[in-house]
């Protein structure tokens, strides 16, 4: 995820291992990230959905940093109630589920450190698509 943002032009800061506080990565956009965008990143892993607690620890984390917005990745998805609190939240926060993951990682690879590359190695295939008549 800190790849991603990086690729975007945020500048990262990773929460150490242990209690996070409510927050794996801190990212801002501008010179040294100080820049108008301040964003809050909480990423689960788990197979299983997010539940509403982790929401609303995510929008007081926000506050707690001094935010201006939140994105909340999940691998496992999100249960319906949560969608329709970030409905409500629509201008702070997004949530990410695995294909929204997925299409950034995507979208950004060409960007990503060799390294990253290295780990996770993709490679781009063309294919011709013959459209019906």
């Amino acid at each position: 995820m800190n790849a991603i943002l990086q690729a975007e032009g945020y500048t990262t800061e990773i929460s150490p291992p242990g209690p996070d506080g409510g927050v794996d990565i801190l990212a801002g956009t501008g010179p040294m990230g100080f820049g108008f965008l301040k964003l809050c990143v909480q990423v689960k892993s788990s197979q299983s959905p997010v539940v509403s607690n982790v929401f609303s620890e995510l929008l007081g984390t926000i506050s707690k940093f001094g935010a201006d917005q939140g994105l909340l990745v999940s691998w496992g998805g999100f249960k319906n109630y949560v969608i329709k609190d970030a409905k409500h939240n629509f201008f702070k926060v997004r949530l990410w589920d695995s294909d929204e993951l997925l299409k950034a990682i995507l979208r950004n690879y060409d960007k990503f450190p060799d390294s990253l590359q290295a780990e996770l190695p993709l490679k781009r295939v063309w294919a011709l698509v013959q459209e019906d008549e």
